[in-house]
């Protein structure tokens, strides 16, 4: 390795605005973050679907056939199908 070319490597933590304090090591001395995995809905489960301008449904109505199809063809293949107690 060259020496002098490589940056600094400092003990750090990384802030949350929830308060989390993570400790560290960065190039960067201190980071402040948003939101981290302590707070993020995902990590938390707490997960929501934002539908944004409709396009949650907008997508739906754009399949709905396909999905129908689908239903369908299950309905068939269960009418199809003897019972396996009768004989």
């Amino acid at each position: 390795m060259k020496p002098k070319i490589h940056p600094k490597y400092f003990e750090t933590t990384i802030t949350c605005a929830c308060g989390n304090v993570i400790k560290t090591r960065s190039t960067v001395k201190d980071i402040h973050v948003e939101i981290c995995s302590a707070c993020h809905p995902f990590f938390t489960g707490k997960q929501k679907l934002v539908d944004t301008a409709g396009r949650v449904e907008r997508f739906r109505r754009k399949y709905k056939h396909l999905e129908e199809k689908k239903a369908e063809s299950k309905e068939e293949k269960s009418e199809e199908r003897p019972d396996s107690g009768e004989k």
